[in-house]
Parts: structure tokens; sequence; C-alpha cells
């Protein structure tokens, strides 16, 4: 039993570790394009909402609205850990924190004076204090992620940022099959997130924000966010 126990421990550091250096390279990444900045120069009614932009620029602050509410998610997981979270839960969700802060930090840079302001959450469904509620609710971020990532792919204009775009996807798929494990193991590639032909499954960019918009307060102007 104690070996069987030790083997498990060096297998979540490993799994750990490469959490950690999968979301350390895209922080580096971020820093080597934050110079990549675009201007909108449409002035639209601040009664509108906060308003995405056009083009490339909507798509950036798409995914920037969304690493917005993850990291928040995370670092309110971090800051109230659940009832009896182990070392190695907590480690994970710390790690993953980390990651979706360096995620939310580049689209800022990135985006530069186009950015939307940081967005008011809505987190009173969830029961922080429960480990169920947190894992259902991060399952549900990241697969929500990961299609939004796979569903805006086709919308982005240029190469540079479909490159980082699928750079990042990639860490948030790893988040996603690290969560599936804790709540079952085995199950982070199953046929609700697969399809038939092995690929991700994707949803548009309405679909992502209607799903997120029940923990986004902050009014959104997405009427010039390009679509399909």
């Amino acid at each position: 039993m104690e070996e069987m126990s030790n083997k498990q421990e060096n297998e979540g550091l490993k799994r750990r570790s490469f959490l950690k250096y999968a979301g350390a390279g895209v922080a580096v990444t971020a820093l080597a394009v934050a110079g990549c900045k675009k201007s909108d120069n449409h002035m639209p009614n601040p009664e509108d909402g906060e308003y995405f932009g056009s083009g490339d620029i909507a798509i950036l602050n798409y995914a920037y609205a969304l690493e917005q509410l993850e990291a928040a998610f995370y670092t309110k997981v971090a800051e109230s850990p659940y009832s009896g979270i182990s070392t190695q839960e907590n480690s994970f969700f710390t790690d993953i924190r980390d990651h979706e802060i360096a995620h939310r930090e580049f689209f800022k840079a990135a985006i530069g004076g186009s950015a939307i302001k940081g967005l008011e959450v809505d987190f009173s469904s969830i029961n922080f204090g429960s480990r169920e509620s947190v894992l259902a609710t991060a399952k549900a971020f990241e697969d929500l992620g990961v299609s939004a990532y796979n569903g805006a792919g086709r919308l982005i204009q240029d190469g540079k940022y479909l490159v980082l775009a699928g750079k990042i996807v990639s860490v948030e798929a790893r988040h996603a099959a690290l969560i599936r494990d804790l709540i079952s193991n085995g199950s982070f590639a199953d046929n609700t997130v697969v399809d038939m032909n092995g690929l991700d499954k994707s949803r548009s960019p309405g679909e992502v924000l209607e799903i997120a918009s029940v923990y986004i307060k902050t009014k959104l102007n997405v009427k010039d966010l390009p679509h399909y």
C-alpha cells in the first residue's frame, strides 16, 4: 500500500510540474508579443456595454473576457479552498489559477488600448465550500473554453494570433482533462467533448457567450464580433 501511495504521489507531482511548465510557456510568449497592439477607432455608446470591437480585436476581446472569467473563478477557489481539499488538489488549482492569470494578462497586453475593461462576475450560484460544486463548475468552464477557442479559430484573420490561440487552447485542454479525471478517473476524453472523428467539439461565439452570461454581470456589446 505504501508503494502504491508513493507511486500516486509521484504521478501527481509529475502532472503538476507539467501543468506548471505548460502555463509558463504561454506567459513567456505573452511577453514576446505584448507590443503587437492594434487599435479600433470606432467610438461606441458606453450605454450599449463594453464594446469588443470588430475583426481580430473583437475575437481577442472575446477570449480576454473568457480568460477574465476563468481567472476570477480559480482565484476565488485558491482564496477559499473547499472543505477537505487535499494538498495535491490545492496545488493543481493554484497552478491552473496562475495559468489563467497569465492568459488574461497576455490578452490585455496584446489588445492594448482596445481592450475591454475588467468584467464584474457573479459566482453566487457556486458553492465554493463544496468539492462537487467547484469541480463541476471548473469542468464546465474548461470545456466551454476549449470549445470557444476551437470555434473562434476559423474567425481569426492574423496568423500570429491564430498560432497563439492554438497554444493557449492546448493548455486549456490539459486543464479540462485534469479536472475531468479529478471528478471521474478516465473521463478526460469522453463523447461529450470529443466527436466520432476524434476531434474536440466547438461552439460559436454566440453560443459561448450565452452560456457564460450566467456568470458575467457586465453588459457586453458584441454587435461587431465575427460569427458564423
